[in-house]
């Protein structure tokens, strides 16, 4: 099992993470930092568990708005696989299409495994 320091608001943090996902984590690190800067800019330094706590919900709150998305793409997508290609479109694009449709499907399956 791997170790990964990452900062948090000047503070420093050793996580545990497996093999391979050290860079991983330190992105999502820098990420969480940066927002966490942005309460502290705004709100001052209020203490690091109110800062992280308000940091977590934000991030939380993004989380969800990005499962809605992928939802209501999931819904349009089914719509357009269960319609007839309308008349004109070429099989390659009909390919193209299918073959966006498979990405957006593999996006969901990563966003509902996070």
């Amino acid at each position: 099992m791997a170790q990964v320091s990452v900062t948090i608001n000047g503070r420093e943090y050793s996580i545990a993470c497996d093999d391979g996902q050290e860079e991983h984590l330190g992105k999502l690190g820098e990420y969480l930092d940066s927002r966490v800067a942005e309460l502290a800019a705004t709100m001052g330094q209020i203490g690091d568990a109110r800062l992280l706590i308000m940091a977590g919900l934000l991030v939380s709150d993004e989380l969800a708005d990005a499962f809605a998305d992928v939802s209501e793409m999931r819904d349009q997508l089914g719509k357009l696989q269960n319609q007839a290609p309308p008349p004109g479109v070429e099989d390659s694009e009909a390919k193209t299409i299918d073959g966006l449709a498979q990405r957006i499907e593999a996006i969901a399956e990563r966003l509902e495994g996070a």
